[in-house]
């Protein structure tokens, strides 16, 4: 059996607000929550955009806070996130990528593989030729045994509207490639901080919500002029695989105003 936590965009920062979210106080409750009821998780996957604007401090910050979670951490790469400081201050693997923040992890029930989907200077993101070559040995060098991917940028539309322009470039080559393995069981993404679950190309597929502040839903219409997070509570998820059988729970940890902002 593997269990592990799985939690998606906290954009942290060391001081300071996000979109009227305290980012230390959600991001603390979240690790106080999973030492605390799920202390026996095998590790914990956050998949992309660690902090918000990349700097130094924040990393440090974030770096003291994540190693109070009594399990291992797999840190992966967002388009708010900067790959050289992320290379510094993270526990990445030591089997991770030299150019990219992208690595794979062995576990009871198969193999995790934590992708880099970042396209630098840009909020939609890509996955180019060596970091395909590299996904494309490692599914091949898997043969039958199960596979589970994590990627910050969909290669799909999820019917966002706003969300879809910021995808993954080329992601219907991308799901044609993973649709050739059928090791691949599912897709486990982040970046859109809405939780939407599928198939797509016959793979299962779930997106989490932010730890930090959620995405409204696509109606009533909004555009990035008028903006705001939606009064959602964050939640994490708690998955567990036995003999190729997904288990995915959303779990929410705090109630939504924990660490808002009161509006003024």
């Amino acid at each position: 059996m593997l269990k592990a936590i799985w939690m998606s965009d906290p954009h942290f920062a060391y001081e300071g607000d996000i979109m009227g979210h305290d980012p230390r106080v959600r991001l603390q409750t979240a690790i106080d929550h999973i030492n605390q009821h799920h202390h026996d998780a095998r590790l914990c996957v956050i998949s992309g955009d660690m902090v918000n604007r990349g700097s130094e401090a924040d990393y440090e910050a974030l770096s003291k806070l994540l190693d109070q979670l009594v399990m291992p951490v797999l840190p992966m790469v967002g388009n708010h996130d900067d790959r050289i400081i992320f290379r510094s201050k993270m526990p990445v693997p030591d089997l991770c990528m030299e150019n990219f923040i992208q690595f794979s992890v062995s576990t009871p029930e198969g193999g995790v593989l934590c992708l880099d989907t970042q396209k630098h200077g840009s909020d939609a993101g890509e996955f180019c030729a060596q970091r395909r070559a590299w996904l494309q040995r490692a599914l091949k060098d898997a043969g039958s045994t199960p596979v589970y991917i994590f990627l910050h940028h969909p290669p799909m539309p999820l019917g966002l509207p706003m969300q879809d322009s910021e995808n993954m470039e080329n992601g219907e080559a991308f799901l044609d490639m993973l649709s050739e393995f059928e090791c691949v069981k599912y897709l486990f993404i982040g970046h859109v901080h809405r939780a939407i679950t599928g198939t797509v190309k016959g793979i299962p597929f779930s997106t989490m919500r932010s730890i930090l502040y959620q995405a409204p839903a696509p109606q009533p219409d909004w555009n990035w002029e008028t903006f705001k997070p939606a009064e959602e509570a964050p939640c994490l998820g708690v998955l567990t695989v036995v003999n190729e059988a997904v288990n995915l729970q959303f779990e929410q940890f705090c109630k939504f105003d924990h660490g808002v902002r009161p509006a003024i």
